[in-house]
């Protein structure tokens, strides 16, 4: 049970963590103020960093994670899209990086909850995924 939850965890932060990265991607080239530039960049750093320590524990159970759905994948390009075509400014920016980001924090926290025998090491992992995701969204308040 301990290793099906650890591994089940795993791979939900690795889904979330590749969905944090692509989005961060699909933003970055449309922030025009320098700093908020800084945080999206930085925080894509972390991302990455998490990601290949997620990508290591999972190695260590044969494992190869888990791709995030391509259907939420496909409507955050969209919902992306279609509200810098209405509005391209910093502020949406931020505004959609914000909604993904309570988006993630709250499917993580779940996935927590209903993996409880997962191992300490990949509820750090999860746990330090949120905190990540929660901190990206408290930067960027002051561009909304």
């Amino acid at each position: 049970m301990i290793e099906q939850d650890t591994i089940r965890l795993l791979r939900e932060c690795d889904a979330g963590v590749q969905m944090g990265i692509e989005s961060l991607d699909d933003v970055r080239n449309q922030v025009r103020h320098p700093d908020m530039k800084e945080i999206l960049v930085n925080c894509k750093k972390e991302h990455e960093k998490l990601c290949r320590e997620i990508e290591d524990a999972l190695d260590r159970f044969k494992d190869d994670g888990k791709d995030p759905n391509p259907i939420a994948e496909g409507m955050s390009k969209l919902k992306t899209e279609w509200k810098m075509r209405m509005k391209d400014s910093d502020s949406t920016v931020a505004e959609l990086m914000t909604d993904g980001c309570n988006m993630g924090v709250k499917s993580l926290s779940r996935y927590l909850n209903q993996y409880k025998a997962a191992d300490e090491s990949a509820k750090d992992i999860a746990k330090r995924l949120i905190a990540l995701e929660e901190k990206l969204a408290v930067d960027l308040r002051s561009y909304l």
